[in-house]
């Protein structure tokens, strides 16, 4: 059954050959026996599970109408909203916090029958690259455990990797679906801004956090896409329109399309990157695209762009974090201003209280003119940048890290681990849909992935592209060896 696509363990219920129980006690019995190798869950709802499953049974059986998901399991990130569960956010702040409402997005996989499975590791408030600034488990890579799955999203990542959750769900910020999707072999899409409701997803940037999908296969991914991009009136940021078919467009060619490229940003890039980009753009050519290529110079600036907008909203979003309204307080604390100061200390880890000065200082009096408001101005220009690019082509590619995975513990300096965003940060600034699809293994079985990025609102154009670069590639059963095996019960 793991070896099944959601599509396929959908149909296998809609036709009778699988019950939702028999489905989600799988998989909670791969959960069981094998993540103990790679810490992707922090909270398991087998009881929640197990009862949704046997409601759908019964559905069934009585010739009720079943939704889009019925029989999928779900894995979802942390940091995502689930009434009467603890949403911890990978931090100690959050220990004792239980939702009080669904997230939009957990709504409607429950209206369309989905099984949600549990919660998934995260770096603390989704704050960091490799899933290592945790406050709970060190989330490992399912292709070499010696590795990091990547950041934030790395728990849901590995879930959908090492075929514990044929989907999950994680949000990106700055790469954070597409950074960990290329480093763990999965398909990894983070929408246009907007397109997915974020009310229910705890905030670290507003301007730039969007909630999207893992799963194995493009296919997948568009079709839980068809039921999270709906409209949403909690959401002000939310794109009142109802989503594409996403489904019905993905086997059309792709020849004749012009596909652009920035050779000029393509420095960083270690060797084996580069030998498999240039690979992957022969595979493209091989479809019947035109590569063309353009200028993203102002490309260059995105990191520290990223940085100062990224770290400014996250000292604004996490200030609500004082000890008084909700989450752990200090019971050192004997005055106010104690309780303020030492529940942050000793809720927060190092990480985000970096990320907090950082973002307190360029918001400070004498340096937000300097910072913050030039860093809006850049902004534009990058966004200004894409549109003109997109006049010459209808899509483009770029990697999407200059490396693949790297081993845990195996940066150190924080402008290193920065520069790990360099080539997923810019579709966040400019609210771009993009995808990160697997293109191959390198010489030490690690997998590389390329980014499909589209205009603003075209994800379905861009789901399309990264469908037939996934059908020419032709990448069947691209699992990791130590997971590609039943659990034992």
């Amino acid at each position: 059954m793991y070896r099944k696509s959601a599509h396929q363990l959908h149909q296998a219920f809609l036709k009778g050959e699988l019950t939702a129980s028999e489905i989600a006690a799988y998989f909670l019995m791969r959960i069981q026996n094998l993540d103990g190798d790679l810490q992707a869950f922090l909270n398991i709802f087998s009881e929640r599970v197990m009862e949704k499953a046997e409601k759908l049974d019964s559905k069934r059986a009585t010739g009720q109408p079943l939704g889009k998901l019925a029989g999928i399991p779900i894995a979802i990130k942390d940091n995502i909203q689930i009434k009467g569960e603890t949403t911890t956010c990978g931090s100690k702040f959050l220990s004792n916090y239980t939702a009080p409402f669904d997230a939009t997005v957990i709504r409607l996989i429950e209206e369309e029958d989905g099984l949600i499975l549990g919660k998934t590791n995260l770096d603390e408030f989704a704050m960091g690259s490799s899933t290592e600034h945790s406050a709970y488990q060190i989330t490992r890579n399912p292709w070499k455990l010696a590795c990091t799955p990547g950041g934030s999203s790395g728990g849901s990542a590995s879930a959908v990797s090492g075929r514990l959750a044929p989907i999950s769900l994680g949000s990106d910020t700055g790469g954070s679906i597409r950074q960990p999707a290329s480093f763990t072999g999965t398909v990894g899409f983070k929408p246009t801004y907007g397109r997915v409701s974020r009310y229910g997803l705890v905030a670290f940037g507003s301007s730039l956090d969007q909630i999207g999908p893992f799963a194995n296969s493009v296919k997948d991914v568009a079709l839980i896409m068809e039921v999270m991009g709906r409209p949403c009136d909690f959401d002000a940021t939310n794109v009142k329109e109802t989503p594409e078919p996403y489904l019905d467009h993905l086997d059309t060619p792709i020849q004749g399309k012009k596909i652009g490229v920035p050779w000029g940003f393509l420095e960083g890039l270690s060797e084996s990157a580069r030998k498999i980009f240039d690979q992957n753009l022969e595979v493209l050519k091989s479809a019947g695209v035109e590569l063309v290529e353009i200028n993203l110079s102002k490309l260059k600036y995105s990191i520290p762009v990223y940085y100062i907008l990224s770290t400014a909203e996250a000292s604004t979003n996490l200030s609500r974090f004082d000890g008084i309204r909700y989450g752990k307080r200090s019971e050192k604390a004997r005055t106010l201003d104690e309780i303020y100061d030492l529940s942050r200390e000793e809720g927060f880890g190092a990480e985000v209280k970096q990320r907090i000065l950082l973002g307190t200082f360029v918001l400070s009096s004498g340096y937000q003119d300097a910072y913050y408001k030039k860093a809006q101005k850049v902004r534009t220009l990058i966004i200004e940048e894409y549109k003109k690019a997109y006049e010459k082509c209808d899509l483009i590619v770029m990697p999407i890290t200059p490396s693949p995975a790297f081993e845990l513990d195996g940066i150190q300096d924080p402008l290193e681990m920065y520069l790990q965003d360099l080539y997923t940060v810019s579709a966040n600034l400019a609210g771009l849909p993009a995808i990160s699809v697997p293109s191959g293994k390198d010489e030490n079985d690690l997998p590389h992935a390329l980014q499909f990025l589209g205009p603003q609102m075209s994800d379905g154009k861009v789901l399309h592209f990264a469908y037939q670069f996934e059908k020419t590639l032709n990448l069947s059963g691209f699992i990791p060896p130590l997971f590609d095996k039943e659990a034992s019960s």
